[in-house]
């Protein structure tokens, strides 16, 4: 295959993977029922005026099923962290004991588990629009290359077919990562 094709699909797959990992990041703050430390992913502190990610200050773990455990490595910065994890709008509550912060991850209602499902389908067809999207880029570039002639029709063909494999290969890995948190959503 013609070089400049093979670049293509390069481009093409790394656009795909980042586009396939966004999603996946997306879901781990999706909650579910347990309490489990990506939760606080979205969240960022306002520390000294710097906007920085809550695992940066704090380590968080969930020592049971209900519970996130935030130890600060800096006492000082309490009521900032509880302030940020308010203001991220996760329906959290945040108890702080000295340098430690506890939330209580309350069990979700059937109503609210049928919403995050439904916000849970949404994201992955977000990311198989994005995937579709880079596909239509690429055969676009890959059909300008054939008709300046750089490339001949065989060559053309091919790309896009390769291009092709590589958007299946990605809205399979979307769909896979979107099925398996509807099943942790829903599981009571």
């Amino acid at each position: 295959m013609h070089a400049k094709v093979t670049e293509i699909q390069g481009e093409t797959r790394k656009r795909m993977d980042h586009g396939v990992e966004a999603l996946r990041k997306e879901l781990a703050s999706v909650r579910t029922g347990r309490a489990h430390v990506d939760l606080l992913m979205p969240v960022v502190v306002n520390y000294y005026g710097t906007p920085t990610p809550l695992n940066r200050l704090a380590s968080v773990t969930a020592p049971d099923a209900q519970t996130l455990l935030i130890t600060l490595f800096d006492r000082s910065q309490a009521k900032d962290v509880e302030k940020a994890i308010v203001e991220a709008d996760l329906g959290l509550n945040p108890v702080a004991e000295g340098g430690v912060i506890r939330i209580r991850v309350p069990p979700l209602t059937e109503e609210r588990r049928k919403e995050l499902t439904k916000h849970v389908k949404k994201v992955g067809e977000d990311a198989r629009i994005a995937v579709r999207n880079v596909r239509r880029d690429s055969n676009e570039k890959i059909k300008k290359l054939e008709k300046g002639k750089e490339i001949s029709q065989d060559e053309e063909k091919a790309g896009i077919a390769a291009i092709q494999t590589e958007t299946g290969a990605h809205v399979k890995a979307i769909d896979e990562a979107v099925t398996k948190k509807e099943k942790e959503v829903m599981t009571v």
